[in-house]
């Protein structure tokens, strides 16, 4: 079994609702182990879109990567995600695989570890609330580490439940 972290974010609709309901859809992928609190996010790279509800989840999981992101891909079909939609657009649901064991993996379809795990808020904030001295590798440093050197004033992160 290996151990993946996974971010769940929306801004469109009920986005409580559509967590919950990704989440549940989740569970088919593997066994979740724990999830964060929600966190009211400001969008990244793009103005005038509503806020984001993101969380982040413990997966213990049997599927190799590319099998649990074509997993995560269908359920992101499933809550109407358009494919080919603009970067940092709007969206009913995104499910990313931040963390996959200690794997670094580079492929056109998917990197790990996400790209851009150790510079979005959206993504610290609740990691740290499950795993803050998780090691992201290429970075040598730890979830914490990386949110205390977080320096962009525009990204916020609230916890609301």
């Amino acid at each position: 079994m290996s151990t993946v972290f996974i971010s769940l974010g929306s801004n469109q609709g009920d986005r409580r609702r559509v967590l919950r309901a990704a989440l549940h859809s989740v569970r088919r992928l593997g066994s979740v182990v724990a999830v964060s609190p929600l966190y009211r996010t400001t969008p990244v790279g793009v103005e005038r879109v509503p806020h984001f509800l993101n969380a982040v989840a413990q997966l213990e999981t049997a599927l190799g990567p590319m099998t649990l992101l074509r997993g995560l891909q269908a359920i992101e079909r499933k809550f109407g995600r358009q494919c080919g939609a603009a970067r940092w657009s709007e969206r009913s649901l995104d499910l990313d695989i931040l963390l996959y064991d200690n794997a670094i993996i580079e492929t056109p379809f998917l990197t790990i570890p996400h790209p851009r795990i150790a510079q979005r808020l959206f993504v610290l904030v609740p990691l740290a609330h499950l795993s803050p001295d998780v090691v992201i590798p290429l970075t040598s440093r730890t979830v914490r580490e990386c949110l205390q050197s977080m320096a962009d004033p525009f990204q916020t992160a609230t916890r609301i439940d």
